[in-house]
């Protein structure tokens, strides 16, 4: 029962409240300044005045704060261009931590980006709308205050006639009673004669009309000044008044609209910097520490088996100028194989003086390795020689479409020569067929350059297996001093692919280059294809065609540069090589033809998905 008596007591102050909350709502619609503030003209004049100083103030913080959204912006992307991976650095780009970090600088950069957006958006819609409404606001303040003044002055001027008018009548009446008790007088004294008193009551009547008209003009003023006053405090000062609310609930109705308006800006770009935070936990999540791994040993693995054990010397059953060449060819080639496994990542070379003789015919690569990667370790020497089969290979694919379509035009203009003269296709289908005649001669070099590498075992091609032979007296060489070789056997004048590693290379810290083909005369020629001729050591990136992510193309592209491949909206394709800045990403596509096309598409006409 109580509690039936307390919810019935709840609902009853529930009822009241709201019923008082819509009376005060009703009562504040029907109230007004004309009627309620009647006489407070200059309180509302310096309240309305604050206001609009109260709106100048929100539009100064909104330029205050525009200018640090944009410093902000503009510190996030000088952030992210110092940040960005140079050159020198875009070897490390395979590795997760490292593309990671580049997809985090790239949502940076879209966090900078809105920054730039909610800057923009309230200096355009924010601002601009405040700035113009306080305008507006003054100016027609200014004219309702100036309207208010005239009706003041007006109705002030009509009080003054009638105090005027009020002070003549008064002065009249006294002049008047003055005037009858002069007549009054004069009538009664004997002594004055009848001209005299008749002058006395000329002068009396002249008085009471001037106070009858004097009575007759102030009662007119009261009249004008009290229609005036009613008029002015029941029409006139309201309309101004009124005017004032209208132009004060138009300015609070405005501070509300634009705060809200300036939240919105921010929850717009709300929804964006969510997917640039979760783009930054998932760079973060992508990183694979086992992967980084093995692109580590990918990279670096030269292919050589560790050292065996080293012999003992009996120096009394040996050469001493054996043992101190010996010596000196253990050093020189565990210095390679350390330059081959622990070092790989810079390109340096120094030629040793001798090299000036040499008759070493491989040229070198435009990054300054040997044509046929001889110089690198055997694992890496067959990854770079891969890589460049798989080049040679899609350049040849892509030649050979060219010809297979110049020939076509070709047929076409000689079958009809409106067309066009087959004579100037002629000269292109020629270049085309030398062209794809020397990449099938670079092809098949490289394919012997890669049998070759392939059939070299890697246990003999360790320099430390080369420098136990030497240990057991099957060669040696006098690389101090740069004399030609010395062998005990005159089997091994030609030089072999086991060997040629280790015989042929030098210390870096020594400045001397040594081969086989290191002095004319030396009968050795240019046939050590494998042997290191010159004192160089190197570090080299292996670049790798596996997929790196897959895309889908959001746009049609039309290739028309060379090296850059068609697609059509919707497409699915391998992604093997991301955007490096230029605004290109190399892709792959299934042929029927001849298995794969490679080629490279806009980025931002593609939507990208790395694997992790």
């Amino acid at each position: 029962m109580l509690a039936l008596l307390a919810s019935g007591l709840s609902r009853s102050s529930s009822n009241n409240k709201l019923a008082e909350s819509e009376n005060s709502a009703q009562n504040s619609n029907n109230m007004s300044w004309g009627t309620e503030l009647w006489d407070q003209n200059e309180n509302l004049a310096i309240h309305t005045n604050r206001g609009i100083d109260a709106l100048d103030k929100f539009a100064n913080f909104l330029r205050d704060r525009v200018a640090i959204e944009t410093e902000y912006a503009g510190k996030l992307r000088r952030l992210v261009k110092n940040y960005q991976p140079k050159k020198k650095e875009e070897e490390d780009n395979e590795f997760t931590s490292v593309q990671a970090f580049r997809n985090l600088l790239k949502e940076v950069g879209d966090l900078a980006g809105q920054r730039e957006v909610v800057s923009e958006s309230l200096q355009l819609q924010i601002i601009a709308g405040v700035t113009l409404l306080s305008k507006t606001l003054r100016e027609d303040r200014k004219k309702c205050l100036s309207d208010g003044a005239t009706l003041q002055q007006n109705l002030t001027t009509q009080l003054s006639s009638l105090d005027r008018a009020k002070r003549n009548y008064e002065k009249a009446y006294r002049d008047s009673e003055k005037a009858v008790d002069s007549y009054k007088r004069a009538d009664m004294d004997l002594n004055l004669s009848r001209a005299e008193v008749e002058r006395y009551k000329n002068v009396m009547t002249s008085k009471i009309q001037q106070s009858d008209d004097a009575k007759n003009e102030y009662a007119n003023q009261l009249q004008k000044t009290n229609n005036l006053q009613q008029q002015h405090y029941s029409m006139l000062l309201p309309s101004v008044l009124n005017r004032l609310q209208e132009l004060d609930e138009k300015r609070t109705r405005g501070f509300r609209e634009f705060i809200v308006g300036a939240a919105d800006v921010e929850s717009s770009v709300a929804p964006i910097i969510a997917r640039c935070m979760e783009g930054i936990v998932k760079a973060g999540e992508s990183i694979n520490e086992k992967e980084d791994t093995f692109k580590v040993i990918e990279r670096y693995q030269s292919g050589f088996t560790p050292p065996r054990d080293i012999p003992f010397e009996d120096l009394s059953k040996c050469d001493p100028d054996s043992v101190q060449e010996s010596h000196y060819s253990n050093s020189t080639s565990n210095h390679l194989t350390i330059r081959g496994t622990m070092s790989a990542n810079k390109l340096k070379k120094r030629v040793g003086i001798f090299n000036i003789f040499g008759s070493n015919k491989n040229s070198l690569t435009a990054d300054g390795q040997k044509e046929d990667f001889s110089d690198l370790p055997p694992n890496q020497r067959r990854k770079k020689l891969q890589a460049k089969i798989a080049e040679l290979t899609q350049n040849i694919a892509q030649e050979t479409k060219a010809r297979d379509g110049l020939m076509k035009m070709k047929i076409v203009y000689e079958a009809n020569s409106s067309l066009g003269n087959p004579m100037t296709v002629e000269g292109q289908l020629n270049e085309s067929e030398h062209k794809l005649e020397k990449l099938k001669v670079d092809l098949k070099k490289y394919q012997g350059f890669l049998e070759k590498a392939s059939q070299v075992p890697t246990a003999t091609s360790s320099p430390q297996a080369s420098r136990n032979q030497l240990q057991n007296g099957h060669r040696t060489s006098r690389h101090s001093n740069g004399s030609a070789d010395d062998h005990h056997d005159d089997g091994d004048d030609q030089p072999d692919d086991a060997g040629s590693l280790s015989s042929s290379s030098a210390s870096p810290e020594s400045g001397l280059g040594t081969s086989h083909t290191s002095l004319p005369g030396s009968g050795q020629g240019s046939a050590n294809e494998n042997a290191i001729g010159e004192d160089t050591y190197y570090e080299t990136e292996v670049e790798t065609l596996n997929p790196v992510g897959k895309c889908r193309a959001l746009y049609p592209f039309e290739a028309s540069s060379e090296g850059s491949i068609p697609m059509s909206e919707g497409e699915e394709l391998q992604v093997i090589e991301i955007d490096q800045g230029d605004g290109w990403t190399r892709v792959r596509r299934e042929n029927n033809s001849n298995g794969w096309d490679e080629g490279f598409v806009p980025t931002s006409y593609i939507e990208c998905t790395l694997y992790a």
